[in-house]
């Protein structure tokens, strides 16, 4: 029986190692779960931060631009051409982009029946006041 015992023994004492390791290993695996949320968490804010500071510069190009629109010094010369071009470009784009048909409701085909029930007019099957169904 010493035999069973010291085995006993050997397999409590392993298993308390192997459940102290997979506490350690759990508490490491939240630990980097936790740091890369973190990190996550501030990467999207300085995505967001620099997405603000280009609209800012926009705007303060923009302003510029329609300011001293005659004026433009030499140093961004070809950057207000760039950007007209930019705009010429999209206004062709989008003059060449093809149109949509709306469609045409031929007034000859739309057919209002009158509900039998209520006399509200409508062309589907059902009456959409009271639900009853419409007459021919």
């Amino acid at each position: 029986m010493g035999i069973l015992n010291d085995i006993s023994k050997k397999a409590q004492e392993y298993a308390g190692i192997a459940v102290d390791k997979a506490k350690d290993l759990a508490e490491v695996a939240a630990d980097k779960a936790q740091t890369l949320t973190d990190t996550a968490k501030i990467n999207m804010s300085i995505m967001s931060e620099q997405r603000e500071l280009e609209k800012n510069y926009r705007a303060i190009g923009e302003w510029f631009v329609s300011e001293y629109q005659g004026e433009i010094p030499d140093a961004v010369k070809d950057v207000v051409a760039a950007v007209a071009a930019s705009k010429e470009r999209i206004a062709q784009l989008e003059a060449s982009k093809p149109q949509k048909d709306e469609p045409v409701v031929d007034e000859a085909d739309v057919s209002f029946k009158v509900c039998p029930v209520c006399g509200a007019a409508s062309d589907s099957k059902f009456c959409p006041h009271c639900g009853a169904p419409m007459g021919e």
